[in-house]
């Protein structure tokens, strides 16, 4: 079965031992509150710490209910309700992402494993065609990335919403498969979306470790074109990325993006496809049993949701 859409090509040779000190060494830099391009990124800044949601969403207020007319006593006069007595209208969202909107994309879908022949379907991504989506992969214990991906993405919803912010998602474990990657994609364009996260964890070999964030390429071919959102998706990228290494203490990729923890790529659906701005995180290699160590904990999983949450609420209100 391909990972495509969530599992690296080949993966590049590796840096030398130079430059993955370089990288250890700066991502401590980082999470200790110092200098270091993702601390800078994180912000736009210079490294400052964006706050964390703790506004809760408003309530819908109650209100009393009109009598029907119909249940009115046979032979009376129907009469109105004062306009007092009629239910305020429900209250706005409070808080700092209050208006904004946020597609989370849980990558894969637990039920994918059942419908093989669904998901192999081929689709349109633009520049060529590709299965509809994949099973994602899983540790060697079993635990499955749709799983792993589902949990984080609902940590993320709660703390985006606590924030104000309007969550929707591309699946919840409440269809049978899928979406395919291009109505991923749709998803978050017709949701006129200000940010879309697609969550992921990698299936690499033994010995890669680290997390990373993907970012549209320039692409323009049949129904793709990335003009407009390459530049806001680099942002929103480079900002989730010096977050997520503050949150969760992971250092980035040993063996993708040059220890920067960015990857630009054109050959996914999922980005070639929007329109709004959109990338993709791999939250570590599920292959590795360093990182599985940390993928499989509840404890760490929240605070990778919590720099997703930290680096969509910078770039929101940047």
């Amino acid at each position: 079965m391909s990972y495509d859409e969530n599992q690296h090509r080949d993966p590049r040779p590796r840096p030398s031992r130079r430059g993955l000190v370089a990288v250890v060494a700066g991502a401590a830099l980082v999470v200790g509150g110092a200098g270091g391009w993702l601390a800078w990124q994180a912000d736009g800044s210079g490294g400052g710490s964006a706050p964390t949601g703790s506004a809760t969403s408003a309530g819908k207020p109650g209100g009393s209910k009109a009598p029907s007319p119909s249940l009115a006593p046979s032979g009376s006069k129907t009469v109105a309700p004062p306009a007092s007595s009629a239910a305020p209208s429900p209250s706005k969202k409070a808080g700092p992402l209050a208006g904004k909107v946020v597609v989370v994309d849980p990558g894969h879908n637990p039920g994918n494993f059942s419908h093989t022949r669904e998901i192999n379907r081929q689709v349109d991504i633009g520049t060529n065609r590709k299965e509809c989506d994949t099973t994602g992969t899983a540790t060697a214990a079993g635990y499955r990335e749709a799983d792993f991906t589902l949990d984080v993405s609902r940590r993320l919803r709660t703390l985006l919403e606590e924030q104000g912010a309007t969550v929707e998602f591309t699946q919840d474990d409440d269809r049978p498969f899928g979406p395919c990657i291009d109505e991923r994609a749709r998803f978050g364009n017709e949701a006129r979306a200000d940010a879309v996260i697609s969550v992921h964890a990698d299936g690499s070999a033994v010995g890669n470790r680290g997390f990373h964030v993907i970012l549209p390429d320039r692409v323009k071919a049949g129904a793709a074109d990335t003009s407009k959102i390459v530049g806001p998706s680099r942002e929103l990228g480079e900002r989730i990325a010096g977050r997520f290494l503050r949150a969760t203490g992971s250092s980035p990729s040993n063996y993708v993006g040059d220890g920067t923890g960015l990857d630009v790529r054109k050959d996914l659906g999922g980005l070639n496809l929007s329109t709004v701005p959109k990338v993709f995180i791999e939250c570590g290699n599920m292959r590795d049993p360093e990182d599985v160590a940390l993928l499989t904990s509840p404890s760490w999983r929240q605070k990778a949701a919590q720099g997703m949450a930290d680096g969509i609420s910078s770039y929101l209100q940047r």
